[in-house]
């Protein structure tokens, strides 16, 4: 094998591995941001939940106020 031949597999080479490593980098900022996206949306989940226990809590106790008029009448 001849130098050119040898350099330019080499330059070939490194071209692949350059291509790779912003491959690496733009997965690694799309990993981060869907990490960030996924905790917003656990926080959101948490947020609605609890709304949801309080609104569920609050007709309960209007049903419970209800029937409490109900056999008071």
């Amino acid at each position: 094998m001849s130098a050119p031949d040898t350099l330019r597999q080499l330059q070939d080479l490194a071209d692949r591995v350059e291509r790779l490593a912003d491959v690496c980098r733009r997965l690694a900022d799309e990993n981060r941001s869907l990490r960030h996206s996924q905790e917003q949306l656990i926080a959101e989940r948490a947020q609605l939940l609890a709304k949801n226990e309080q609104a569920r809590s609050r007709v309960e106790a209007m049903i419970a106020r209800l029937k409490s008029l109900e056999h008071n009448a």
